[in-house]
């Protein structure tokens, strides 16, 4: 996908972003990616991490509350978004959830000419303490698979800062932003 098809995506899934109150309210100089994925070439063992028993994955089906106060540890400005709208895939350890993200169906937007279903992981995190294991990446992997197997086009990582993390998956920069605007 080159730029000019990237920002097209962008503003169809996006529209009048950069107009929002909390996008206006950035720091100056703070920039942030916006990641794609063909799902076509992803490869579910380019990050192939392996853990013991204790360790597993999977959709959370538990009470929004418990899961609630695991974002808030986390991101208290996410907890907003755990509301049950959005699938919650987690990583968990002893059965418990220690790691989240959303799996996203993020529509289907014609970039010229093509229809591309895109969906994505967000509002990742992983609770400080269980950080660096790779459980979180792993979790993230799981979840761009689900997508690929329910024929999504494209995976789509929207707004973040950890890119180089993401890009261990695959994932690749197409746009940067900043609180004015593309970049």
């Amino acid at each position: 996908m080159n730029r000019q098809e990237s920002i097209l995506l962008f503003n169809s899934m996006h529209p009048n972003f950069f107009e929002q109150e909390y996008i206006r309210a950035i720091p100056d100089g703070e920039i942030f990616d916006e990641m794609i994925l063909p799902l076509a070439d992803f490869d579910a063992d380019k990050y192939a991490k392996h853990f013991d028993s204790s360790v597993s994955f999977g959709f959370y089906n538990g009470s929004l509350d418990v899961i609630k106060k695991i974002v808030e540890k986390v991101d208290p400005d996410w907890v907003q978004y755990f509301d049950g709208v959005e699938r919650i895939y987690c990583g968990y350890v002893n059965g418990e959830p220690v790691s989240f993200c959303h799996v996203s169906d993020m529509g289907k937007h014609n970039v010229n000419g093509r229809v591309i279903k895109v969906g994505g992981p967000g509002c990742v995190g992983t609770l400080p303490e269980y950080r660096d294991r790779g459980i979180g990446l792993t979790m993230v992997s799981h979840a761009t698979r689900i997508l690929k197997e329910e024929g999504y086009d494209l995976g789509y990582i929207h707004f973040t800062y950890v890119a180089e993390w993401y890009g261990k998956l695959g994932y690749k920069t197409v746009l940067r932003w900043g609180r004015d605007g593309i970049l």
